[in-house]
């Protein structure tokens, strides 16, 4: 038999000097190993030399990138890109090491990196072949991505024959055509639920997508229409980020820009190095996150599924005095049969986000930053899984919930170097999200994701409160976005959005507020809403004293008399207010109410008239909330910000209400209220080495709820060393173990 061969087989090299981009790779990685330096650059000779000309080719590359994105959020029609600003484009090297990104979402830096390099090491050199005009498409979190909801478009940059980059966009699907409708369903225990999965493919070429690639991606899922403009959006962009770059070397020269683009990437990572060092003492911080996933009984479920688990987090940030930086995450417990797993490319962007709104907040970020850190994920974890037909579809909520104890040491450690003002108590849940489908306001089969939760109050400062309902932290320039354009995809009509009282985390500071959405289902026959948001256990911990911010819950009322109020014109309610105190009971009556601490539960049944409550978070406060200036309590009163149960359980405040409902709180007696309170505080006050004892003896006992015994049973059992260090601290035997029936015994 006769082999046949393509003409890409045969053809020659793209990389740089005559080099397979293989070799390129190869190359790269095998110098930085030896010199620890990006292809063993010692000196930064273009931007020393020449440093305006340096800066003015840096501007000219953000700026297309900048540019390019602005003008793709036009031509999208999704309102999660649209009005979210849910988007980004990024340039890289040849090797696919990330050169500048736009603004917008920063975690898909390296993840797009990750996949040009899956495609590299994979010989996609040869087998599709890399050619002038390609487009490749990938949204597989195993190989380059958070979750298939994320989809980049990835275009190769040739200048003659070489090929001399990469362009990569980024956009949030509304929805993926999983086995439940939006983009981000969950319930699903492997990837053949997960919807549509791109895994680094060929998806056109000429600057054209494949007529198959299309159809394919149209069948696939709910809301093709919004599908194919996102895919437009995204190769739009790329292509002008291409054609920028291609101006600038036939003005600047190729030599010069291929200098340029490793210069910078060694140029980020010395920055980062140095910032390291200036802001942070060197050190090891530790402070662990955790999350509920409370499935237990859930009929919808396989049985293997259907259980309350515990994700762990016991984050440790290593701060080294040459200013390397070491996030690791040994102990995180083992993966798990739902959709909440992080593959390490996820991982990785969770790192981004947190590196580019802490230490290096400025737009020279690029792949610098990740070759002078760290992050250990330990293999077989819900952070590193070992089985990849796992379902990832949601991994986002556990993803930056993982992180918040990196905000929390990194606070402490700009503390001890006097930099105050840097401090922020950490991050809000990164949830309430809307999402659902069915039969929408048109008669037609559809899915929504409702992505209003990008704006949510931030954690507290170190000398002033955070800010309330700004943006979401995976994209500082989010938005709730404008209430009709999500009434045109949606078949939900507002009713109201307003703040949410005592969302905010309080302390002498408190974190930002967050705010409620209150929602009617409008014409359609058939719609189902899932309730996605975390709440039983506190991620969004405070600092120095603050407390965290909220946690979630559900009230959503079904069958209601909604239709008879709108007829009579009756009062309807614009909010829940406080929930002890509801106004959409106080207004409307239901067959049935939804109304606990479930923020997270699988899809719902609702009907034309019934009501969907949407809760934002708020962020955790920093401080004692008995040294919070009275003033401020009684503003905060007055704001709805803050519910009088709390001023006076938590802040001391002896508040009294006037005739015109205004709040006043009286400061001697305050004063006097909270001295009292801090004696009290006194009396109740245990030594902590009293403490740490009757904790220890609990832990023999194993004094638990299962899913805390599961949960630690399997960090220990994934990490000797992370078990090591448990029994260490807590002054346990060497042997010791949860679910030990010998300890359960001898206790």
């Amino acid at each position: 038999m006769m082999a046949i061969v393509s003409e890409s087989m045969v053809s020659k090299p793209i990389g740089w000097n005559g080099k397979t981009l293989k070799q390129m790779l190869k190359e790269s990685e095998e110098i930085f190993a030896k010199t620890g330096r990006y292809y063993g650059i010692s000196t930064l000779e273009l931007k020393q030399h020449d440093p305006i000309r340096y800066e003015r080719l840096f501007a000219r590359i953000r700026g297309g990138l900048v540019n390019a994105r602005e003008t793709a959020l036009n031509i999208s029609a999704s309102p999660i890109v649209k009005e979210i600003g849910e988007l980004s484009f990024a340039l890289y090297t040849p090797e696919g090491d990330s050169v500048a990104l736009s603004t917008g979402i920063i975690v898909h830096v390296h993840t797009m990196s990750d996949a040009i390099k899956f495609m590299i090491r994979h010989d996609w050199e040869i087998n599709p072949g890399i050619r002038p005009g390609d487009v490749f498409g990938n949204n597989d979190s195993f190989i380059g991505d958070v979750h298939n909801a994320d989809v980049h478009t990835l275009i190769p940059i040739f200048y003659g024959p070489e090929l001399i980059g990469w362009v990569g966009g980024v956009v949030h699907v509304i929805d993926v055509g999983a086995s439940r409708p939006g983009s981000m369903a969950y319930g699903q225990t492997t990837r053949y639920e997960d919807g549509l999965i791109v895994s680094c493919e060929k998806i056109g070429e000429n600057d054209e997508l494949y007529a198959s690639y299309e159809l394919r991606a149209k069948k696939a899922v709910r809301t093709p229409m919004y599908w194919m403009l996102d895919e437009r959006t995204r190769l739009a962009g790329c292509q002008m980020v291409r054609d920028a770059v291609l101006r600038m070397i036939e003005e600047e020269g190729i030599d010069v820009y291929k200098q340029f683009i490793r210069e910078v990437i060694e140029d980020g990572r010395l920055s980062f190095r140095q910032r390291v060092k200036e802001m942070l003492v060197p050190g090891i911080y530790e402070a662990p996150s955790f999350m509920d996933v409370p499935f237990g009984g859930e009929v919808r479920m396989p049985a293997h599924a259907a259980k309350d688990q515990l994700m762990h987090a016991p984050l440790k940030v290593l701060v080294k005095a040459d200013g390397e930086l070491e996030l690791d995450l040994n102990g995180a417990n083992k993966w798990g049969y739902h959709s909440f797993n992080c593959p390490p490319s996820a991982m990785q962007g969770a790192l981004w986000v947190q590196l580019t709104q802490t230490l290096i907040p400025n737009d020279k970020v690029n792949d610098g930053a990740y070759l002078a850190s760290n992050i250990r994920l330990p293999k077989g974890s819900w952070a590193n899984p070992d089985n990849e037909t796992l379902s990832t579809t949601l991994s986002w909520l556990f993803l930056i919930p993982s992180f918040t104890g990196m905000i929390r040491s990194l606070g402490r450690a700009y503390q001890a170097r006097g930099y105050v003002e840097e401090i922020t108590a950490g991050y809000p849940g990164t949830w309430n999200l809307t999402q659902g489908g069915g039969v929408n306001q048109f008669g037609l089969d559809s899915a929504f994701t409702s992505f209003e939760h990008s704006c949510q109050g931030t954690g507290a400062g170190f000398i002033k409160d955070g800010e309330g309902y700004c943006a979401a932290m995976w994209n500082p320039e989010g938005d709730m976005g404008d209430i009709e354009a999500w009434e045109q995809l949606e078949p939900l009509l507002y009713l109201g959005r307003r703040v949410k009282p005592q969302t905010a985390g309080m302390g002498k500071y408190r974190g930002g507020p967050g705010y409620e959405s209150l929602r009617m289902v409008w014409k359609t026959r058939h719609q189902v809403i899932f309730n996605v948001g975390e709440g039983h256990v506190f991620h969004g911990c405070g600092i120095f004293g603050g407390y965290p911010g909220n946690t979630g819950y559900r009230h959503n009322m079904h069958k209601t008399n909604l239709r008879k109020l709108i007829d009579e014109k009756r009062p309807l309610p614009c909010r829940e207010g406080n929930p002890e105190d509801s106004e959409m009971s106080k207004y409307v009556d239901a067959q049935y109410e939804e109304f606990d601490g479930r923020a997270l539960t699988l899809e719902t049944n609702f009907e034309e008239y019934d009501l969907y409550l949407s809760v934002q978070r708020g962020g955790p406060g920093l401080g004692d909330p008995l040294e919070r200036d009275p003033k401020a309590v009684e503003e905060d009163l007055n704001e709805e910000f803050l519910l009088p149960q709390y001023a006076e359980k938590v802040y001391g405040a002896v508040i009294a209400q006037d005739e015109s409902g205004n709040w006043h709180v009286d400061v001697a007696a305050t004063e006097k209220r909270r001295a009292e309170m801090r004696q009290e505080r006194a009396r109740r006050a245990v030594p902590v080495a009293q403490w740490m004892e009757r904790e220890r003896e609990r832990i023999l006992r194993q004094d638990f709820i299962p899913p805390v015994k599961d949960m630690y049973r399997s960090s220990m059992e994934l990490s000797e060393e992370w078990a090591k260090h448990f029994r260490t601290f807590w002054n346990l035997p060497e042997d010791f173990a949860f679910g030990s029936e010998q300890f359960e015994r001898s206790v």
